[in-house]
C-alpha cells in the first residue's frame, strides 16, 4: 500500500517549473517508491544497476542520447561525470521536467550538482515519515513509536525494527562509508554511533567522544560531519540574541529516527524502552526531529534552535520565524505541572517583545490554556509549526 507523502505537490511543482529536479534524502526513506508513483511513465534507470553503471560511466554522452524525452535517474552520484553533460542537454533544450535525479549520498551528489546544476534544479529532501503521512494521534503507542521509527519499510512490511536497523547500520557502514571515505577503523566509527545515540539532546563535546573511543578530536569532528551529510543525525545550534551574551555556544545532536537510535542503544522491546534512563531524551528526540522534517516539507529549513544560557536556564525547541519566536518545552510526562513550565517563563520574561507563543508538548492527552502558554499533546507538533 502506497503511503502518500506530503512533499509531493512540491515536487510535482517541480517538474513543472525547473528543466531538473534533485531529490536525496537518507537511504530507505521512500525516494524510489514516491518518484515512480508520482512519474509512472517517465522512464526509470538505476545506477545500482552494474551494467547500466558501466555503460554511463564509459559513455555517459551515449547513455544520456539513449533516454527518452525526460527519465529519472536514481542514484546519481554514482556518476557524477553525468552532470556536467546533463548541464549541457538543458541549456541547450531548456524544457521543464527533463530529468529528475536521485540519491541518498549527499556528499557526492550535492557537490556535483551545485558546481553544474547550480539555478538549474529545484532540490528536495525526503525524510522517513513525518506524524501526519501515518495517522500518529492521541491513541498511538508512544513507546512503540519511538521504538519502531518511521522507515517506511517498517509501516509497509511486518518487519522487526531492531532487525531493519542493524542491517541499516552494517549496510551504512560496510557499503557506502568506504565508498565514500576512507573510514580505517570501523569498529571504533560503530562504537562512535552508538555513543551519539546515547548522547541525544546533550551538548556535544567532541574531546568526550575522542577519549572514550581512542581518536583524535578532529577524526571526532570528521564523523560527525559524515552522520549529518548522510542524514543519520542532524545539529540543534544554541540561539543567539543579543540581550545575553552568556549564551552556551555548543550545539545538540539528535537522530533523524529515534528507531536507529533505540536499534543502536540495544533497546529491543517497548517495555525496556519504559523504564529506559533515555526515554525522555529520546521522546524530545522524536518531537524535534518531527518539527525539523514537518519545517522541511514546508521549506522551512535552518530556523530551529534550542535556548541555555550559563545560568542553565534552557527550553528545549526554539523555531525563528523571523519577526518573532516559539518556544517549545518537551517532556515525556503524562501529567501536567506547573513546574514543566520554568523555561517557557523565563522566555516569556527575558524575550517579551519577540515571543509569539510558549508551549509545552508532552505525553498528556489533556491540550489547554494555562497562563499564557499553550498545552499539547505530542502528536500536535505538526500543526503547531508555522508556514514560511
Amino acid at each position: 500500500m502506497y503511503i502518500q507523502r506530503t512533499l509531493e505537490k512540491e515536487i510535482k511543482r517541480g517538474v513543472n517549473s525547473f528543466p531538473v529536479v534533485t531529490l536525496t534524502g537518507p537511504r530507505q526513506s521512500g525516494k524510489t517508491t514516491l518518484l515512480k508513483h508520482l512519474f509512472p511513465k517517465m522512464e526509470y534507470i538505476s545506477l545500482e544497476n552494474p551494467d547500466t553503471l558501466l555503460l554511463a560511466k564509459n559513455d555517459p554522452v551515449g547513455f544520456l542520447n539513449s533516454l527518452k524525452n525526460s527519465a529519472i535517474l536514481d542514484e546519481v552520484q554514482k556518476v557524477p561525470e553525468l552532470l556536467s553533460y546533463i548541464q549541457g542537454i538543458v541549456d541547450e533544450v531548456n524544457d521543464s521536467g527533463m530529468f529528475i535525479l536521485s540519491g541518498s549520498q549527499q556528499f557526492n551528489l550535492m557537490s556535483g550538482i551545485t558546481q553544474s546544476l547550480a539555478g538549474r534544479t529545484a532540490i528536495y529532501k525526503l525524510f522517513p515519515f513525518t506524524f501526519s503521512e501515518v495517522g500518529v494521534s492521541k491513541s498511538s503507542n508512544l513507546n512503540e513509536l519511538m521504538l519502531k521509527g518511521f522507515y517506511p519499510r517498517l509501516w509497509s512490511h511486518n518487519i522487526d525494527p531492531y532487525r531493519l536497523y542493524a542491517d541499516y547500520i552494517e549496510t551504512y557502514v560496510e557499503r557506502d562509508l568506504r565508498q565514500i571515505v576512507n573510514i580505517r577503523e570501523l569498529d571504533k566509527f560503530r562504537l562512535f554511533i552508538r555513543l551519539c545515540a546515547g548522547r541525544v539532546g546533550q551538548l556535544f563535546t567532541s574531546s568526550n567522544l575522542a577519549n572514550e573511543t581512542g581518536v583524535s578530536v578532529h577524526t571526532i569532528n570528521s564523523w560527525l560531519s559524515i552522520l549529518e551529510t548522510s542524514y543519520i543525525i542532524f545539529k540543534l545550534p544554541p540561539y543567539y540574541s543579543n540581550i545575553n551574551k552568556r549564551l552556551i555556544k555548543s550545539f545538540k545532536i539528535y537522530f533523524y529516527d529515534t528507531g536507529l537510535a533505540c536499534s543502536l542503544l540495544g533497546i529491543t522491546r517497548k517495555e525496556h524502552l519504559q523504564a529506559h534512563p533515555l526515554r525522555g531524551a529520546l521522546f524530545e528526540n522524536l518531537v524535534i526531529a518531527e518539527a525539523v522534517k514537518t519545517g522541511n516539507n514546508r521549506g522551512i529549513r535552518d530556523r530551529f534552535y534550542f535556548y541555555r544560557d550559563s545560568n542553565h536556564n534552557e527550553v528545549d525547541l526554539i523555531v525563528d520565524n523571523i519577526t518573532s519566536i516559539d518556544a517549545y518545552e518537551i517532556k515525556s510526562s503524562e501529567t501536567f505541572h506547573p513546574s514543566l513550565l520554568k523555561g517557557l517563563n523565563y522566555i516569556r520574561k527575558v524575550f517579551s517583545e519577540k515571543t509569539a507563543k510558549t508551549v509545552l508538548c508532552y505525553a498528556g492527552k489533556q491540550e489547554l490554556k494555562y497562563q499564557d502558554h499553550k498545552l499539547i499533546h505530542f502528536s500536535a507538533i505538526p500543526s503547531n509549526i508555522q508556514n514560511q
